[in-house]
């Protein structure tokens, strides 16, 4: 993924020792320009000459290797151009159905069977050249490897962040089936991680679902800005040939084009974004994770053994471990946006091969966060709640205080006098003596000259101090019920936006398709 040589606007310089008009090369061998091998390119492919050919840096600047993820985005990238130059007759018909048929080649051969080259777009089009002579050369006519890489990157990235939004959505689908299970099932809640006040496993979930949801959001928004088309921006000042940037844009799947064309080649913000977005998911992620290692310390739920482990010398030992790894991955993830942030902050426009090292912090970020968030999704849905245990400790540490003193405020006392005569029970035994000396004490009267005792002992209660939170959004089972509808509804409105996104690239990748088989 490296930037353009100087001529590289138009067709690629032809090799000195090849003849250019398809005949007998001018060095006198016997070989033809069609069956041109890599020694006759020589180990530099079509871009680097002479001075620029070797040196103990060669190594440092290649990134053939890496650049595996991208060829077959690559070889789409070439295609769609090859059939734009020939609709718009920049080279012949026959031409562009020998370079398409070459690249099919190409792909049949696969990544491991490229020339060397600097990147794996000089190495496919120097493979291009093998096999069909100089000719090969004008695939690259009308554009800059500038251009060409930032369409290669965008290509591929779509395909990854669809990937990574599904397991969203799948994660989401697992949180709501579990609240759907658990509307009633009581369990603590704890704010600093003391029990603070009673909820629902429903409303945990739920919580859980609605930050996963934004997370979705935020992927699809990154989405639209990645899908749009930088190929015809060339080097970075556009070309003086007649092409159409509209039209490989909808051969590739793009909905439009990235207008200025040194933006179009130099711009990487797309891949800062989607970093962000998927570290973003990744610290929901990690939450989750620590909720639910700290939830099965405390016996209140059971990992499936799918993703448990056990130790090497304690046999009774049931660990977490997948879910460390979960929430391991927001640090990975958080790293990523800083390298990135750091790779490309201050970079002047246009082109920098500093922007060779960027991809690589978006392509390790999405294949960690999304493998975390399938991980997380299947752990949430194979769990097992311990509905004794979480009712049994829904009330621990006087979690339901704060609803003794909200029906004391209720019913005309002062709310701070209220928070102060609970605090005083707390200390005494939080139950209804407790309760009943701190009003002597505070109020000097009986608490029930202000509130039944019905009413209070139905306070303490957990089951019905959830119940009694009834507020939009709040934990009761009928509160919970439009929180739960509201969750599906935003699920299924997310999957058919997914679906309609996945069909509209296979759409593009057969309309593609079937413009090359007209030509081969």
């Amino acid at each position: 993924m490296t930037e353009e040589s100087a001529h590289g606007d138009g067709a690629v310089e032809p090799d000195p020792t090849i003849a250019t008009d398809g005949g007998e090369p001018t060095d006198g061998t016997d070989d033809e320009a069609g069956e041109r091998s890599s020694s006759a390119l020589g180990s530099d492919g079509v871009v680097r000459r002479d001075r620029f050919s070797g040196g103990p840096a060669r190594s440092f600047l290649s990134s053939l290797a890496a650049d595996r993820r991208i060829f077959e985005a690559d070889l789409e990238v070439d295609r769609a151009h090859t059939v734009m130059l020939a609709e718009r007759d920049i080279i012949g018909d026959d031409v562009a159905g020998e370079i398409l048929t070459a690249l099919d080649a190409i792909e049949v051969d696969g990544h491991g069977s490229l020339p060397d080259g600097e990147d794996v777009h000089e190495a496919i089009e120097t493979a291009v050249i093998e096999r069909i002579g100089a000719e090969g050369g004008k695939m690259h006519t009308a554009r800059s490897r500038n251009d060409e890489v930032a369409a290669c990157i965008r290509y591929r990235l779509r395909e990854d962040v669809l990937e990574a939004i599904e397991t969203t959505l799948a994660l989401r689908e697992s949180l709501i089936d579990v609240a759907d299970d658990h509307r009633e099932t009581i369990m603590p809640g704890y704010t600093h991680l003391q029990p603070a006040q009673p909820t629902t496993v429903a409303h945990w979930a739920l919580a859980y679902e609605g930050a996963v949801r934004r997370d979705t959001e935020r992927l699809l928004a990154a989405y639209g800005r990645i899908n749009e088309s930088p190929l015809g921006g060339a080097a970075f000042a556009g070309t003086t040939f007649d092409i159409d940037r509209e039209r490989t844009a909808d051969l590739l799947g793009f909905e439009g084009v990235v207008e200025n064309s040194m933006d179009a080649a130099s711009s990487r913000d797309f891949l800062l974004e989607t970093t962000q977005a998927l570290s973003t998911h990744a610290t929901t992620l990690s939450g989750l994770a620590e909720d639910v290692i700290i939830f099965a310390n405390r016996g209140f739920v059971d990992l499936a053994d799918d993703y448990s482990s056990t130790s090497s010398i304690m046999p009774q030992k049931k660990n977490p471990d997948t879910l460390e790894l979960v929430r391991a991955v927001a640090g990975d993830a958080a790293g990523g946006v800083q390298g990135l942030t750091t790779t490309l902050k201050g970079l002047p426009r246009a082109y920098n091969r500093d922007l060779q090292r960027a991809t690589t912090h978006a392509w390790e970020t999405v294949d960690a966060v999304t493998e975390a968030s399938e991980v997380a999704a299947g752990a949430v849905a194979t769990a097992d709640w311990d509905e004794e245990t979480l009712a049994a400790e829904a009330g621990e540490g006087f979690s339901t205080a704060t609803g003794v003193a909200d029906l004391l405020a209720a019913n005309g006392l002062p709310f701070r006098t209220a928070h102060e005569l609970v605090a005083i029970a707390a200390e005494g035994g939080a139950d209804y003596d407790a309760l009943e000396a701190a009003a002597q004490e505070v109020l000097g009267e009986s608490l029930e000259a202000h509130v039944e005792r019905e009413a209070v002992e139905a306070a303490l209660d957990p089951v019905e101090s959830v119940a009694s939170r009834d507020s939009q959004g709040g934990p009761a089972p009928e509160a919970v019920a439009p929180q739960l509808e509201a969750a599906r509804e935003s699920l299924a409105t997310d999957a058919d936006d997914l679906a309609a996104l996945t069909d509209a690239l296979e759409a593009a990748h057969e309309r593609l398709r079937s413009e090359v088989n007209g030509y081969v």
